[in-house]
């Protein structure tokens, strides 16, 4: 089988990676193979049976069109930069022009040791690999910009790590994996040259109408801020917690990357925490348009020395862009909470509506309960349609507790103001709202089937969470949340 590579990156920008090799793998075996965003890709499989892709997947069978390369970037670490950091379990292996012209990026995660690894063995284990596989699809299916992968592969190693697991590596798709880290580095260590290069290669690959700006640099961190602001919106709207906001874990794209303590929130809390080492909360729930805005003032502070180089006065222009990320993204988010809530007019009173709201679904249910056990968060909003619909059951069966109620009460009072069918309300609703998300529970349960030896729980989840929207009957179990008695959720750091 053909990728096709194309590889501008080490093509155009040589210093700015090392080249390294994948590590032997003892046995390599397909685990899932994604025909769908092969499709997308333009690969045709043909005349290659499921050892030929678990060899070209796992490094071992490298095309000769291939240029496997490690990249280099820093990052801030829960708010502590480090200067060096870089691919140190992953191999670029270059890029594929897809039938439309677009151009994505071809990595293998967890392929073993570069010269980035900073003595780790630069190993994935079972668990996480098939994690990112399965929650990266599902947020492709909820429309959410993200990373994808096309592949997951068992190498037949062990990997050490609290224990032994069964070893694997997933390719992953990418628009690019430039990050906000890619531009500290090289800001930190060799100036306003190489940044300008790195922008200027950026918005040829990712925005060539940003080219012929004034200052260019000034138009990418403008671009950059408006794509996170919708990315992290977007992630509000579902709950979902991506659980380490690093700005190594910030790609210039838009796109959702690094799938390690991500989890989605069952009963709502605003603190809500999944992983396992975010002990102050700093990449709590709420927390993220917070770290939104630091990303970004980090992002800013690279590219100053390029555009400080086109016109020092744009330095303040930069600094007002910062200063506005606040404002812009709470535009963008009301407005996406506007459509999850039915409403199709913008009126003075929805922040408040809208803020009242979270506070009662973080709210103890029914008639108590302990703290942090509030109301389911999916199965609430596909809840307000079906009361819409003239259906108050799914409601009143998740115990609405007197905030909640009340905030119904002036969100029918809301609702009564604008015209229109509500039967076609609630369908526009049930759109955008979904039913099925990777639930943490049932997550947890596919990933050790298959770590045990049996893929077919994963395969069933990753068919339900690949359509969202659409209630099945057989599936109804997939909707329901962990019980109310179940320990904390926590996450461990991927691979």
């Amino acid at each position: 089988m053909k990728l096709g590579f194309d590889n501008s990156f080490h093509r155009e920008m040589a210093g700015f990676y090392t080249p390294a090799e994948a590590a032997p793998a003892s046995a390599p075996a397909l685990l899932a193979f994604n025909d769908l965003l092969a499709a997308r890709l333009g690969i045709d499989r043909a005349g290659a049976d499921d050892a030929a892709l678990a060899r070209l997947f796992a490094g071992q069978d490298m095309p000769d069109d291939a240029a496997p390369i490690a990249l280099a970037y820093a990052g801030h670490q829960f708010g502590h930069f480090t200067p060096q950091l870089g691919d140190g379990r992953a191999l670029l292996l270059g890029e594929i022009i897809a039938p439309d012209g677009a151009r994505f990026d071809v990595q293998l995660k967890g392929s073993g040791p570069t010269p980035f690894s900073r003595n780790g063995d630069g190993k994935a284990a079972i668990g996480p690999v098939l994690r990112e596989y399965l929650v990266s699809e599902a947020m492709a299916a909820l429309g959410v910009p993200t990373t994808r992968a096309l592949a997951a592969v068992a190498t037949g190693d062990r990997v050490q790590r609290e224990r032994g697991h069964p070893g694997a590596i997933l390719t992953r798709i990418a628009s690019s994996h430039i990050r906000v880290g890619s531009f500290q580095f090289f800001a930190a260590h060799f100036g306003a040259g190489h940044v300008e290069r790195l922008s200027r290669y950026s918005i040829a690959r990712h925005f060539p109408e940003l080219a012929d700006s004034a200052n260019p640099h000034l138009a990418l961190l403008d671009w950059v801020i408006g794509l996170q602001c919708a990315l992290v919106a977007s992630w509000l709207g579902l709950g979902f917690v991506h659980g380490v906001m690093n700005t190594d874990n910030v790609a210039i794209s838009g796109e959702t990357i690094d799938y390690g303590p991500c989890a989605f929130v069952d009963h709502f809390a605003v603190n809500r925490v999944f992983s396992s080492i975010d002990a102050q909360g700093r990449y709590a729930y709420g927390r993220q348009p917070q770290i939104l805005h630091w990303n970004m003032a980090r992002f800013a502070e690279a590219l100053l020395p390029a555009i400080h180089a086109v016109d020092p006065a744009d330095v303040e222009g930069a600094k007002a862009l910062v200063e506005a990320i606040p404002d812009r993204f709470r535009a963008g988010w009301h407005e996406q909470m506007r459509a999850k809530l039915g409403l199709s007019a913008e009126e003075n009173g929805d922040a408040a509506l809208i803020d009242a709201l979270f506070a009662a679904l973080e709210a103890p249910v029914g008639d108590g309960g302990g703290e942090g056990e509030g109301t389911d968060f999916t199965l609430f909003f596909r809840a307000l349609a079906a009361d819409l619909r003239g259906d108050p059951g799914p409601l009143a069966a998740l115990s609405p507790g007197e905030a909640l109620t009340r905030w119904h009460g002036e969100w029918r009072a809301r609702l009564a103001r604008e015209s229109g069918d509500e039967a076609a309300r609630a369908a526009a609703m049930d759109r955008v709202n979904p039913l099925y998300i990777p639930r943490n529970h049932q997550v947890e349960a596919a990933l050790a089937a298959a770590e045990a030896g049996d893929m077919a729980p994963w395969v069933a989840l990753l068919d339900v969470v690949r359509h969202p929207y659409e209630a099945r009957a057989p599936w109804a179990d997939y909707a329901l949340p962990p019980p109310r008695d179940a320990a904390p959720y926590r996450t461990f750091c991927g691979t």
